[in-house]
């Protein structure tokens, strides 16, 4: 494993998680829909978003688990397959992005649209 002093604790990941949990929670209370895409946007966001950022997160652990497994099995190797698969998939939500701001345009210019 390589020693970095940026490399994220678990507790940090949990915490990231909790807070989705939150966002989750706070959103099935239905509510503004300016509020809901204030909250939707930047999970979207087609650089910096959710789906962005794990497909980075799940192909980086691809590469770095075929890079350090040794022995390299057929289980190894279902799993790097597996994560690179999830992590092309995911990639693919990017089109949220377009989706939520297409929404997002369409909102303010319907005239007495009420949030």
């Amino acid at each position: 494993m390589t020693a970095l002093s940026n490399v994220p604790l678990p507790e940090k990941i949990d915490q990231a998680v909790d807070i989705l949990l939150e966002l989750r929670d706070h959103l099935r209370a239905e509510p503004p829909i300016d509020e809901v895409l204030t909250l939707l946007i930047p999970l979207v966001d087609e650089d910096d978003g959710i789906p962005m950022l794990l497909s980075d997160v799940l192909r980086a652990s691809a590469r770095a688990i075929a890079t350090d497994a040794g022995p390299y099995t057929s289980e190894v190797s279902s799993v790097v397959a597996t994560l690179r698969e999830a992590a092309t998939e995911i990639m693919q939500w990017h089109s949220l992005h377009w989706e939520v701001r297409r929404l997002d345009e369409a909102i303010d210019d319907t005239p007495g649209a009420t949030s």
